[in-house]
C-alpha cells in the first residue's frame, strides 16, 4: 500500500539535509554529491588494512598486489550497488534486509553484522592506540583506554552537520595519502617485480590466509550498509531523472574515492615489499615497521609520516564505524540508542579483547589480533554481499535501476569469489585446529554444528528469492477462505465494530481495502491496529520512543486518513509485544465483533520459516476472523 508507507529514512537527523544545485554546472553538482564515498573509503584504509598489507608485502613481496586490485574492483562494484540501492529504493541495506527476510533470519544477519562492526572497531582501537604510542610514547594499554573518549570527538563534529563531517574525514584521508606518497618516494620500489605482482598467484597456504585478510580488510561489510544510508543525505528528487542523475554522480564519487583508497593500500604493501621483504625482514607488528623505516630508508621523516598516517586512519575509521553501527541497529531493529551510549557500547566490545590481548600476549599480540579481525570481516562479507546483489537485481524494488545482465554477472562472480575463498579458509583452518587439538572429537562437536548452521543460513539467504517465487498459497478450508467483500451481503450477520490488523509491510493494501469494504457494507466503525514487535517495542513497550513507534504511528494515521476518504469512521491503535497476545487482549477489551487480518498463504514449512500469526490467533479469539490472503512474500 504505497500511500500509507511513510517509513523514516536512514540517519533521520541528517536525512535529505544536503541540497543539490539545479543549474547546468557539472562541477557544482559533482561537489554536492561528493562525500559519501570518501567517508566509506576510510574503511578501506583503516589500521586493519595496514596489518594485512604490511604482512603481505613483507612476507611475499609484490606477489599479492593483484589481490588488492581485485578487491578494489569488487569494492567499486559493490559500493556502487549499495549507493544505487539507497537512491532508487529509499532504503538502506539493513532496512531492506529487515523488510525482506523473516524476523529470525533478519536477527541472525544483524548479529553477524554487529560482530563484524565489533571486529572493525577492534582494528580501529588498536590502530589508534599504536599511533598514540608511536607519536607520544603512551603505553598501548593506556592508548586503548583513551580511545573510549573519541566518542566526544564524534559528537562534537556531528553538531556541525554531515557536510562538515565529510570535510573533516576528507582532511584525514588526504593526510594519510600525502604521508604515503612520501613513503613510496623514499622506498624507491622496483617497477619490474611490482608489475609482475598484478599476475594472480598464491605462493603458499599462508599467502591465502593473508589474501583473505586483505579481502576482508578491503571490501568491508559494514561499508555496504553505510553507503546505502549516506547517499540519502542528499535532496535527490523523487523522479526517475533525479535518481538517474544521482546514480551517475555517485558512481563518479565511488570510483574516485575508492581508487584513492586502493592507492593507499597498494602504497603500504609496496612500501613493505620494497623495504622489508627486500631485506629479508618479516614484519610481526606495526610498531616494528615504524622502528625499521627510519634506518632502512635513511630518514626519521619516514617513521614520523608512518605514525601520523596511522593515527589519522584510526580516527577517520572510528567515526564512520560509529555511523555504520547506528545504521545497522536502526535498520534491523528500528531501535535508536543515544549516540554516546551506542559509541561506548561498541567501543567497550573492542576495548575488552584488546586489553586482554595486550596483557596476555604483549605488544606483539596486537598485530595477530589485527589480522584476525580482518579475517572475521571477510567471513561476514557474504551475508552482506548476497542480499545486496539480490535487492539491486529486483525490478519490483529497483524499477529501471535494477541490475542489468552484465552487472548481475559481475556481482555474482564477485560473490562467488568471496564465498569460495572463505570456504577454503574455513576448511583449512578447521582442519588445522582439529589436527592440533588435544581432544579432536570435542572440538568437532563444537565446530561442525557451528559451521553447518552458518552454511545453512548463507544457503537460505542465497536461495530465498527463488523459494518465494516457488511458494504457492495452500487451499484454504471454506471457513477460512477470504471472499470478496461483495459476497458478505448474503451473510445474516451485522457488525458495528471491525478491527483491521496491519503488518506495516507491502501486503497491507489488500487487507485495508477488504476491511474498509466490510466496514462500509455494514456501516461499522473500524479500528486500524498494528502490533509493534521490534526490539524496543517488545522490551520497553510504550516507553520505547524510537524509529519504530514514531514511524508506525505515522503509518496508522495515513491509513486512518484513507479510511475517512472511503467514508469509514476509523480509530487507530498501536500495540506493543507479541501480535497474537496483544490482538487477543484488544478483541476482548474493545468488544471487537470482526477481525480482519492478512496471511501470506504459505504452508507448514513456510510457517516454520516465516512465522505464523493467523493460525494461533484464530484459536484464541471468539469472534469471526476474516483472512485476506496474499501471494506476495513477507516484507
Amino acid at each position: 500500500m504505497s500511500d500509507t508507507s511513510t517509513r523514516l529514512g536512514s540517519l533521520p537527523e541528517v536525512h535529505r539535509t544536503v541540497s543539490i544545485p539545479t543549474g547546468p554546472s557539472f562541477w557544482r553538482r559533482l561537489f554536492a554529491f561528493a562525500g559519501p564515498a570518501y567517508m566509506v573509503s576510510v574503511g578501506y584504509m583503516d589500521p586493519g588494512n595496514w596489518a594485512t598489507d604490511l604482512e603481505g608485502g613483507s612476507r611475499f613481496g609484490y606477489q599479492l598486489v593483484w589481490v588488492l586490485l581485485m578487491s578494489n574492483l569488487m569494492a567499486v562494484l559493490l559500493q556502487t550497488l549499495s549507493a544505487r540501492l539507497g537512491i532508487a529504493s529509499g532504503r538502506d541495506l539493513a532496512q531492506a534486509c529487515r523488510d525482506s527476510y523473516p524476523k529470525p533470519i533478519a536477527m541472525a544477519l544483524w548479529v553477524l553484522c554487529e560482530i563484524a562492526i565489533a571486529a572493525c572497531d577492534l582494528a580501529e582501537v588498536l590502530g589508534t592506540a599504536i599511533g598514540l604510542n608511536l607519536l607520544f610514547g603512551i603505553s598501548l594499554t593506556t592508548g586503548v583506554i583513551v580511545t573510549a573518549l573519541d566518542v566526544f570527538l564524534l559528537l562534537a563534529i556531528q553538531r556541525f552537520g554531515i557536510r562538515k563531517m565529510e570535510g573533516f574525514i576528507l582532511i584525514l584521508v588526504a593526510t594519510v595519502g600525502a604521508c604515503f606518497v612520501l613513503e613510496v618516494v623514499l622506498a624507491k620500489p622496483e617497477l619490474g617485480p611490482l608489475a609482475r605482482g598484478f599476475v594472480p598467484t598464491f605462493p603458499s597456504t599462508e599467502a591465502l590466509y593473508v589474501a583473505i585478510g586483505i579481502l576482508g580488510a578491503t571490501v568491508m561489510p559494514h561499508n555496504l550498509y553505510l553507503h546505502s544510508a549516506l547517499v540519502q543525505t542528499r535532496q535527490v528528487p523523487h523522479t526517475a531523472e533525479g535518481k538517474r542523475i544521482a546514480a551517475r554522480y555517485n558512481l563518479i564519487d565511488s570510483a574516485v574515492a575508492l581508487n584513492c583508497a586502493f592507492f593507499v593500500n597498494a602504497a603500504i604493501l609496496v612500501l613493505a615489499a620494497a623495504t622489508f621483504h627486500k631485506n629479508g625482514i618479516e614484519v610481526g607488528e606495526i610498531q616494528q615497521a615504524h622502528q625499521l623505516l627510519a634506518p632502512l630508508l635513511g630518514t626519521s621523516l619516514a617513521s614520523l609520516a608512518f605514525a601520523i598516517a596511522l593515527l589519522c586512519a584510526g580516527q577517520s575509521s572510528t567515526l564512520t564505524g560509529t555511523l555504520a553501527g547506528q545504521i545497522v541497529m536502526e535498520g534491523f531493529l528500528e531501535f535508536r540508542m543515544r549516540m554516546w551510549l551506542r559509541r561506548l557500547l561498541t567501543r567497550s566490545l573492542a576495548i575488552v579483547p584488546a586489553v586482554i590481548c595486550i596483557v596476555v600476549y604483549g605488544d606483539a599480540g596486537t598485530y595477530k589480533l589485527l589480522i584476525l579481525s580482518q579475517v572475521i570481516l571477510s567471513l561476514q562479507l557474504p551475508f552482506a554481499v548476497i542480499p545486496l546483489v539480490q535487492f539491486t537485481s529486483d525490478r519490483t524494488r529497483m524499477g529501471e535501476f535494477a541490475n542489468g545482465r552484465t552487472v548481475k554477472l559481475l556481482a555474482w562472480a564477485s560473490a562467488a569469489v568471496i564465498i569460495g575463498l572463505n570456504a577454503k579458509l574455513v576448511v583449512d583452518t578447521a582442519s588445522e585446529w582439529i589436527a592440533e587439538a588435544a581432544h579432536p572429537l570435542a572440538l568437532k562437536l563444537v565446530l561442525f554444528p557451528a559451521i553447518g548452521a552458518i552454511a545453512l543460513l548463507l544457503a537460505y539467504v542465497a536461495v530465498s528469492p527463488w523459494l518465494r517465487h516457488l511458494r504457492r498459497p495452500r487451499p484454504a478450508p471454506a471457513s477460512e477462505a477470504a471472499t470478496p467483500p461483495s459476497g458478505v451481503a448474503a451473510i445474516d450477520q451485522s457488525y458495528d465494530l471491525i478491527a483491521i490488523a496491519l503488518a506495516v509491510d507491502a501486503n497491507d493494501g489488500p487487507v485495508l481495502d477488504h476491511g474498509l469494504s466490510l466496514a462500509r457494507s455494514y456501516g461499522a466503525r473500524a479500528i486500524i491496529v498494528h502490533v509493534a514487535e521490534g526490539f524496543g517495542a517488545r522490551y520497553f513497550g510504550r516507553e520505547a520512543d524510537n524509529l519504530e513507534t514514531r514511524d508506525d504511528l505515522r503509518y496508522l494515521m495515513r491509513a486512518r486518513e484513507r479510511a475517512e476518504r472511503a467514508g469509514v469512521t476509523a480509530e487507530t491503535r498501536l500495540l506493543f509485544g507479541d501480535p497474537v497476545d496483544e490482538l487477543t487482549r484488544m478483541v476482548e477489551k474493545e468488544k471487537i465483533q470482526l477481525l480482519v487480518v492478512g496471511a501470506h498463504g504459505h504452508g507448514p514449512v513456510g510457517d516454520i520459516l516465516f512465522g505464523s500469526t493467523v493460525s494461533p490467533l484464530r484459536h484464541r479469539v471468539r469472534i469471526p476472523v476474516f483472512i485476506v490472503r496474499s501471494d506476495r512474500p513477507p516484507g
